[in-house]
């Protein structure tokens, strides 16, 4: 009884502290207490809810019946709309603070809000070599289900709670891209609700404009309630190969020779500074040297991308082996290297042994509880933002990064951009290899000012024909943004489908000015 009465006495003693100061002060400053206390023990019971609800409905086959009624259902509420004049715009009734993206959705308080509840792996077709899911099945219930039967996705993107409907409506991206590419070029198919109220299945063979215009369109051609997507069989380990790299010349070549190399399965970057970076090869195998083995996901484990940082100041080269999902989902414990801002100590040994199990705090749930004033210091003072550019343009990008915002770690990883018709493809007729530079934090330059420094990013994105992710904050204007994103069948489809009355076009949904 002892240690749960001083428990309880510092908890009552913490509450009155929050009291004396202002919950808005303690969320601000300390907001370490309040994520500590309160949202790390909820993101548990989050994730035991959906891992078990999600294993028995799979478990009991029934999926696959309980989905064919969440589709009517959807049917239903769009044409209860037409019937009553088509009278907004019309979005998914998924709360806005339940999704990753850092971006506040006011739409939703004055849209159509259509119920989706579709969080289920549907089927797993070994033959075939595709995995059927509902558009809200998150990747950690994707990995956790396709690796106990020996598959995985070729491209899985990395946190635990991006959902599938996210990564075909905007996009997604691994390690293994610059073999598969982006997480919409492993998808064989979707079915969607239209504007009309009727269910369309598309792929590359059916309704194949609208199968290349769905990704990156946001939600604004329909209703995603299936995807089918490419598995491919798993391994037990990956062999990770770590290798620090000086100056800033060397690390890009380095790193084009290592995405070039398809003996490669795995390629990713971690640039420490404008001239340090590790960059890490893996292979996937099913045997391991007992000697090398490390278990990251364990959760008393370093953090990644510190473990990775001990190799650039050790200055030396290592193999390790690591179970395939700890290895997928490598950066989720510490949210890449987020966590570090909220939970200062996270890292400490004492705490990843103590509380370590916890973590991460769900994103959602830091949303939720952020307040308008954490909003704006992170909106005015933080970035998170995923630019794609051409390999060949990486270290003039790297350069302004560096100059426009200046924010370590830089997270690299390549991709293979195939030609297509939808809203992202080459300029030329060939495919060809892209490097999306991941900026998450801080900014350290002195005249950093969110708005004038990211439209200078996003200019020189345009200018060497890339591309901004859309989950990020955009500050183009929309003549600069379609001159980024090819909209010619996005348009032809919104107009032969009916969606102007219905969905809102997707600069106007995601875009700052257009919000403001």
């Amino acid at each position: 009884m002892g240690p749960l009465v001083y428990l309880s006495g510092a908890l009552v003693l913490v509450l009155l502290w929050i009291r004396a100061k202002g919950l808005d002060y303690v969320l601000v400053h300390q907001r370490w207490i309040f994520v500590c206390l309160f949202l790390l023990p909820l993101s548990v019971l989050f994730d035991v809810y959906y891992y078990l609800r999600a294993w028995i409905i799979f478990k009991m086959c029934s999926a696959p019946r309980l989905h064919d009624q969440r589709v009517r259902d959807i049917q239903r509420q769009v044409r209860e709309w037409r019937r009553d004049g088509c009278k907004t715009f019309m979005c998914t009734g998924r709360p806005g603070w339940l999704t990753v993206s850092l971006r506040v959705g006011k739409y939703k308080k004055t849209h159509k809000n259509i119920l989706i509840n579709m969080m289920d792996i549907l089927d797993v077709d070994t033959q075939r070599q595709v995995v059927r899911v509902e558009p809200l099945a998150n990747m950690g219930q994707v990995t956790a289900l396709l690796n106990s039967i020996g598959w995985t996705l070729p491209v899985l993107p990395e946190l635990d709670d991006l959902t599938v409907g996210g990564l075909v409506m905007g996009t997604g991206i691994e390690s293994s891209s610059h073999i598969y590419g982006l997480f919409q070029h492993i998808c064989v198919a979707y079915e969607l609700v239209l504007a009309d109220g009727s269910l369309v299945r598309c792929s590359e063979e059916e309704n194949s404009d609208l199968f290349h215009a769905v990704p990156w369109s946001c939600g604004t051609l329909g209703f995603l309630v299936a995807a089918e997507i490419k598995i491919v069989p798993a391994k037990s380990w990956v062999k990770l190969r770590y290798e620090p790299v000086q100056g800033l010349e060397n690390i890009c070549k380095r790193f084009t020779e290592a995405s070039q190399n398809k003996q490669n399965m795995f390629v990713e970057g971690l640039q420490y500074s404008l001239d340090s970076a590790v960059i890490m090869t893996g292979t996937m195998t099913d045997h391991a040297e007992p000697d090398k083995i490390n278990r990251i996901g364990l959760h008393f484990k370093p953090w990644f991308f510190k473990h990775v940082e001990t190799y650039l100041t050790g200055n030396c080269t290592g193999v390790e082996y690591i179970p395939l999902r700890h290895y997928y989902h490598r950066h989720t414990r510490s949210i890449f290297w987020e966590l570090q801002d909220i939970i200062p100590f996270g890292n400490n040994l004492v705490f990843r042994y103590l509380f370590g199990w916890m973590v991460p705090p769900k994103i959602s749930l830091l949303k939720l509880t952020q307040g308008e004033t954490i909003r704006r210091l992170y909106e005015q003072h933080h970035v998170v933002q995923d630019m794609l550019v051409p390999m060949k343009d990486l270290q003039a990008a790297i350069t302004r990064f560096h100059l426009d915002i200046q924010v370590y770690p830089l997270w690299l990883c390549p991709f293979l951009l195939p030609p297509g018709r939808g809203m992202v493809h080459p300029k030329g007729e060939e495919e060809e290899l892209y490097v999306d530079i991941g900026a998450y934090g801080e900014p350290k330059v002195k005249h950093f000012e969110c708005k004038a420094s990211t439209r200078q990013l996003e200019k020189f994105v345009r200018d060497v024909h890339g591309f901004q992710m859309l989950y990020a904050d955009v500050y183009m204007d929309r003549e600069e943004f379609w001159e980024m994103f090819d909209g010619r069948l996005y348009h032809k489809l919104r107009e032969e489908l009916s969606c102007k009355g219905a969905f809102p076009e997707v600069y106007d949904k995601i875009c700052k000015s257009a919000r403001h």
